[in-house]
């Protein structure tokens, strides 16, 4: 039996995944996370960390008669993600904070003070597997590879890409194995209240699903141009950290052709619009990659750049400067600052993956050299 501390957010997911490991018959400690500032009357579905959530969690540790804790982790969460989060806009990267989330809290922050308090894995509602041996984990241990959810519509394994194999040791993912129909059912069948709680799709610090509106809280009126692909000016906006590749809404531009973000350069304050051709990317690079397992990748792989896109066929060639990500055929919308995911070619086993820190969307007409 091992002694496990599961990250009870007040959701359908994570009960589920808590009620799992108590009829496996592990020694389960529930922990919920105050990490963000959220209205305690956002909608449901919105937010994070509101008091109903905070009370879903206990309501749930309470039917499954384990301990209950609430951790406040608010200062290590806007230091790590939300102070970062506006930063990168500001320099016209475009973040994924529940990847930082994952990496600097969850992982960074939480795991290592589970493992302090005698604990011997985190366990969260994330949708991913995690197996030894080619079976599923459902013990902590070493040898552990990252591989997609059962269900292909939830998969989170792409938020995960970061997690080290010695944090993948301490880590158990119960509900990877599961549809979502069955998850609900299995918090159905424990009497949990929340089986039918609509799931969260925003981002968890921004409620309201306002992202510009945040970030006009956070930074400055910047005045710039917005030009064609062509350097015709075509307009003014007030703070790159508004746009990002691949965004069509919002441009407040007065044009006959539908013109999509193809470029944010904080250093000259510009953005440059074009059509949806001009999104096309041929290759990325990752200048810092991370890898979930020790076992060579191959070179021919499949690559996500998004949360819930695709997996796109692309060769991988390790340099001096990290990763190159040459994909066979164009990708779209491809910005700065979202993560690069890699998985095999069978489309399950999650090697890692890494930051986009580079991105060639002119090689593809020949504008510039690649």
């Amino acid at each position: 039996m091992s002694k496990v501390l599961i990250a009870l957010s007040g959701g359908v997911d994570s009960s589920a995944a808590a009620a799992l490991l108590v009829a496996d018959g592990h020694d389960v400690t529930a922990v919920h996370l105050k990490l963000a500032d959220t209205d305690t009357d956002a909608p449901p579905g919105h937010g994070c960390c509101t008091l109903d959530d905070a009370q879903d969690a206990r309501r749930t540790a309470a039917m499954l008669d384990i301990p209950f804790y609430v951790w406040d982790l608010r200062d290590t969460f806007q230091t790590a993600v939300e102070r970062p989060f506006a930063a990168s806009y500001a320099t016209g990267v475009t973040p994924n904070p529940c990847v930082t989330c994952n990496e600097k809290v969850k992982y960074a922050a939480l795991l290592e003070r589970a493992k302090t308090a005698g604990f011997d894995a985190l366990a969260t509602g994330h949708y991913a597997q995690l197996r030894r041996d080619g079976k599923p984990v459902v013990t902590p241990g070493p040898n552990v590879t990252l591989h997609r959810a059962k269900d292909a519509q939830k998969d989170q394994s792409y938020v995960l890409y970061m997690a080290q194999p010695e944090q993948l040791a301490h880590t158990l993912l119960p509900v990877g194995g599961y549809t979502k129909p069955q998850v609900r059912q299995i918090a159905a069948d424990a009497g949990f209240r929340v089986a039918q709680k609509p799931d969260s799709y925003d981002i968890c610090f921004i409620p309201d699903g306002d992202t510009a509106g945040y970030l006009a809280k956070r930074l400055p009126v910047a005045a710039g141009t917005i030009i064609d692909n062509d350097g015709t000016v075509l307009g003014e906006h007030d703070g790159v950290w508004r746009y990002t590749v691949g965004q069509r809404r919002g441009l407040g531009l007065d044009h006959h052709e539908r013109r999509f973000v193809t470029d944010v350069n904080a250093t000259t304050n510009t953005v440059t619009v074009g059509p949806r051709d001009a999104l096309a990317c041929a290759w990325v690079r990752i200048k810092t990659p991370r890898f979930t397992t020790s076992a060579p990748i191959q070179e021919h792989l499949l690559v996500q750049i998004r949360a819930h896109g695709r997996a796109h066929q692309a060769t991988v060639v390790r340099d001096t400067n990290g990763l190159k990500i040459t994909f066979l055929e164009p990708v779209y919308g491809v910005a700065l600052g979202q993560a690069a995911v890699l998985y095999d070619r069978d489309n399950d086993l999650c090697y890692g993956g890494g930051m986009i820190t580079d991105a060639d969307r002119d090689a593809v007409f020949g504008l510039r050299n690649a």
